[in-house]
């Protein structure tokens, strides 16, 4: 009993150390990001000899590939300046560690998993994780059967550091790693949550967080897609459909172009225009002002007023190391609360009132 604690914590150590090492290592590639997006990863999950989840009628491999490359399609024919990398186009296995590299080898800015789900027959609709701690155990339930794939690798208990997809063990030393792009890939994935719930009518499960080992290498913004759930029937139908599939890819490619064209206006080249914003003083000092807060950003955004100009007094606040901005200023909770559903209408669906009181949040 005691030798095999100590191989266990040995084990846990070894795991840890492991995670330090690729922290570093995907810190030294920060150089590739650029301020243009000019190199994206497809990935259709999956592959050969792994067929991912089963539905009755399909398999998660082959729908995962079908639209990874309508998705490619899409992206080379109206985005002619990018460079789109698939880590499969066929019908072959692919190791998860391999696939990570495929992306650091191209100088990706941008990786984009896709997978498809399988639970209870009366679970339905999409769902767009990124890496870190999963919050409940359905989360976790879905890291496990996507890192499940590495039991079909023949040397997954050295590449992996004895990972295993079933332990919570594991899990917990995954935990500890999260993508330094974690902004940009919460970011991207709510483009993606956006498009395939508001334009193809997919149920929203929202954006997620977990353990993915397909994510944890992964030097760049970085998401994992489960564009529905094979054990669904009548989601199946719609995911083996050519036209359920065009849908989502359509979606997936919609969802890069618009992340593109917000990525590229943060760091735009030649222009900058860092705005001194001046927000009017309609409130006495002391008294509380209420705003909506409307996007939050790593850094701090160039040129605000082309970026939200269909909004009102746009301003923004220093808060954690991040810049959060905000549009209006009101006397009242139910004035701003009017006005953010009118911010929402115009598209910013994550909008909502805070209140300040001299100049400094409460």
């Amino acid at each position: 009993m005691l030798n095999f604690r100590l191989i266990s914590e040995k084990r846990t150590i070894l795991f840890f150390l492991i995670l330090i090492v690729n922290i570093i290592y995907c810190a030294e590639l920060n150089a590739q990001i650029g301020k243009k997006l000019t190199t994206v990863v497809l990935d259709p999950g999956h592959g050969g000899r792994d067929p991912g989840a089963i539905g009755k009628k399909c398999k998660e491999k082959d729908i995962a590939l079908k639209i990874a490359l309508k998705t490619g399609d899409y992206i080379k024919k109206n985005c002619p300046d990018v460079k789109v990398v698939y880590t499969r186009s066929t019908d072959v296995f692919v190791e998860l560690e391999k696939r990570a590299k495929i992306a650091h080898e191209n100088k990706a800015d941008l990786f984009i998993s896709i997978h498809c789900n399988a639970a209870s027959s009366s679970a339905y609709g999409v769902e767009t994780f990124v890496m870190g701690k999963h919050k409940n155990e359905a989360n976790l339930e879905v890291a496990k059967k996507e890192n499940a794939s590495i039991m079909y690798e023949d040397d997954a208990e050295s590449v992996y550091d004895g990972f295993d997809p079933n332990s919570p063990e594991s899990y917990i030393m995954l935990n500890f790693f999260q993508n330094e792009f974690i902004n940009s890939s919460l970011r991207f994935a709510e483009c993606v949550q956006h498009q395939l719930v508001n334009r193809v009518g997919r149920k929203d499960r929202g954006v997620q967080q977990a353990g993915f080992l397909v994510l944890y290498k992964t030097a760049m913004p970085s998401v994992l897609v489960e564009v529905g759930f094979v054990s669904n029937p009548s989601e199946e139908k719609f995911l083996i459909s050519e036209d359920g599939q065009t849908y989502i890819a359509s979606a997936l490619f919609r969802a890069f172009r618009d992340y593109k064209k917000e990525y590229e206006a943060d760091n735009a080249i030649e222009g900058d225009v860092y705005e001194k914003i001046d927000t009017p003083q309609i409130i006495d000092a002391g008294k509380l002002v209420y705003k909506v807060q409307i996007e939050t950003s790593s850094k701090k955004l160039a040129n605000v007023s082309q970026r939200f100009k269909d909004l009102e007094n746009v301003d923004y606040y220093e808060h954690n190391g991040q810049y959060k901005y905000t549009a209006g200023v009101f006397n009242t909770k139910k004035e701003a609360n009017d006005y953010c559903k009118k911010v929402k209408a115009k598209g910013y669906k994550n909008a909502f009132v805070v209140s300040f009181k001299d100049g400094v949040r409460q």
